[in-house]
C-alpha cells in the first residue's frame, strides 16, 4: 500500500476485539512512527447501508477489515473490472472461532434439523450455501427459510426467537450468551468438513493482546468510547464483557507450531477455494444482500447477483473454472513487519 498521511480503516462490525488490534496500535503509536493518523470507521454510522469492502471500493475508506468469505469474489468470474482487494494478514486467530449457533432451548441440537427453520442471514457471499452445506453435511436437505434483517439486528433475531439460527462469533456472541447464561448449541463449520479460517483479516501487533488481555481490554474500550462520542453505539461496550473477549482470545494470536503471528498460509486458502468449487458454489452469481432473501429488491447488480431462493433453482451464473482462481492471488505476506 502507498503510505499516506491518513488512513481510513473500515470495519466489517460494531468496534468489538476482533479489532482490538487496531485501537492497541493507535494507542502505543505504532502508526505515528510510521507518520500516519489512522481513523476508524464503524458500520453502525450508517446502519450497514455501505459495507467495508464497497467502502475502499469508492475510495472513502483505505482499508477494510472482512471476513474471508467475502474476498474470494473479488474480481475472478467478473466480467467488468472492479478493484482488487488483497488481505494482507490475518487479524488474529490460527483457530476458527466463528459458527452457525441455536439456542439450546430450541431443541436443535445438529445442523440436520434447521431443515424447515429459520436462520438469519447476513446475506454475505456464500453464506446462504455455505449454511446449506453444513446442514447436508450432517444428513439433512439444506431446505431452510432464511431471513434478511437488518444488519446489526440479526443476533437479537435469535434471543427474541425471531430466527432459529444465525452465525457468530464465539468470541463475541458467544461470550455475550455465556455471561447471560444463555445456553447455545454449535455448529462448527470445521467438524463438518468444511475448510474455514482467517476471518477477519488485516493487521495488528499481538504482544499485548497475547500477554495482557484485561490491559488491552480497557484501552480498546475507552479509545472506541472516544471515536463514537459523536455516533454512539446501537449497543455500549460492556467493559467486564470485553475483557473476557481478550482472555478468551489471548492464546490465539500466535500459530501454533510455527510461534510467528499474522502469516497466512496458501494451503488455507487453497482449501476454501477447492472446496467451493468441488461443491458447484464458485460461480459469476453471489447472494447479496441487496436482493433480499426472496428474490427482490432496488439497485442490485442482477448480472452478478441473486438471491438464495434463485441460487437453489439454479440461476447462478457461469462456473468459474477452479484454475482461474489460484490461491496465491487471493493475499499477501509481503506486508508483514
Amino acid at each position: 500500500m502507498t503510505r499516506t498521511d491518513h488512513v481510513s480503516l473500515a470495519l466489517d462490525w460494531t468496534p468489538n476485539t476482533n479489532h482490538i488490534g487496531f485501537y492497541i496500535a493507535r494507542s502505543k503509536g505504532f502508526y505515528a512512527d510510521e507518520n500516519l493518523t489512522v481513523s476508524v470507521v464503524s458500520p453502525h454510522e450508517d446502519e450497514y447501508k455501505t459495507t467495508p469492502g464497497a467502502r475502499v471500493a469508492d475510495r472513502s475508506s483505505t482499508l477494510p477489515s472482512l471476513p474471508r468469505r467475502a474476498w474470494c469474489r473479488t474480481t475472478h468470474g467478473r466480467e467488468r473490472p472492479s478493484p482488487r482487494l488483497l488481505p494482507l494478514r490475518r487479524s488474529c486467530r490460527c483457530k476458527v472461532t466463528h459458527a452457525v449457533v441455536t439456542l439450546k432451548s430450541s431443541g436443535i441440537d445438529r445442523p440436520a434439523k434447521l431443515d424447515g427453520k429459520t436462520y438469519a442471514s447476513y446475506a454475505a457471499r456464500y453464506e446462504g450455501r455455505m449454511v446449506q452445506e453444513l446442514i447436508r453435511a450432517d444428513g439433512g436437505k439444506g431446505d431452510y427459510i432464511e431471513s434478511v434483517p437488518a444488519m446489526l439486528g440479526i443476533w437479537n433475531t435469535l434471543l427474541k426467537g425471531e430466527a432459529d439460527a444465525t452465525w457468530v462469533f464465539m468470541s463475541w456472541e458467544g461470550i455475550e450468551a455465556a455471561r447471560a447464561n444463555i445456553d447455545l448449541n454449535v455448529f462448527a463449520f470445521e467438524d463438518f468438513g468444511i475448510p474455514l479460517g482467517y476471518s477477519p483479516v488485516l493487521v495488528a501487533h499481538p504482544d499485548l493482546l497475547a500477554s495482557q488481555p484485561d490491559r488491552a481490554a480497557k484501552i480498546f474500550v475507552d479509545a472506541v468510547a472516544a471515536d463514537t462520542a459523536h455516533s454512539p453505539l446501537p449497543t455500549p461496550l460492556d467493559a467486564g464483557m470485553v475483557a473476557e473477549s481478550a482472555r478468551f482470545l489471548a492464546p490465539m494470536y500466535v500459530h501454533e507450531g510455527r510461534g510467528v503471528w499474522g502469516v497466512m498460509e496458501e494451503g488455507v486458502w487453497s482449501a476454501f477455494v477447492d472446496w467451493l468449487s468441488d461443491k458447484g458454489l464458485l460461480t459469476t452469481k453471489v447472494q447479496s444482500r441487496k436482493i433480499g432473501a426472496a428474490g427482490k429488491g432496488m439497485d442490485a447488480d442482477k448480472d452478478t447477483t441473486t438471491s438464495l431462493d434463485g441460487l437453489r433453482s439454479g440461476d447462478v451464473g457461469v462456473a468459474i473454472p477452479r484454475e482461474s482462481v489460484p490461491a496465491s492471488s487471493l493475499f499477501s505476506n509481503e506486508f508483514l513487519l
